[in-house]
């Protein structure tokens, strides 16, 4: 099979808060789709996604519900969580076991299971650092 045409580019990246999705779109067709993709399969009709979720953000609301003020909430999800996908991946643990472990979910899901492969489900003791 001979490559005739790329149909469609997709690339999500990490990224600091201080860099626009704009930036981060020239400087992947700059730095990382002409270097790897020929120019001769990229043409008009190529589709290109590039960081297609946007920004990762978290929000708290409680509509007045919380024990503590959503912004203290949030400090807390902050300090106690790291949401880039190595990280999430390592403290989940979610390479251990293989496929197998996440062929089990596909059977009554994975929520409110008690199973030790289901990382996810352990609860995580929150620690305010006051300084």
């Amino acid at each position: 099979m001979v490559p005739v045409r790329v149909h469609t580019v997709l690339i999500s990246t990490q990224h600091d808060e201080s860099v626009t999705n704009e930036q981060i779109a020239a400087d992947l067709k700059e730095h990382v789709i002409k270097p790897v993709i020929p120019a001769k399969y990229i043409d008009d009709r190529t589709i290109f996604h590039l960081n297609p979720s946007g920004r990762f953000s978290v929000f708290v609301d409680t509509y007045k519900t919380g024990k503590i003020a959503d912004q203290e909430i949030l400090a807390l999800i902050k300090e106690n969580f790291d949401f880039r996908p190595g990280m999430i991946a390592i403290n989940l643990d979610l390479k251990r076991g293989g496929n197998l472990r996440y062929q089990k979910t596909a059977a009554y899901g994975h929520f409110g299971r008690d199973d030790p492969d289901f990382t996810w489900e352990k609860a995580k003791v929150l620690k305010a650092n006051k300084a």
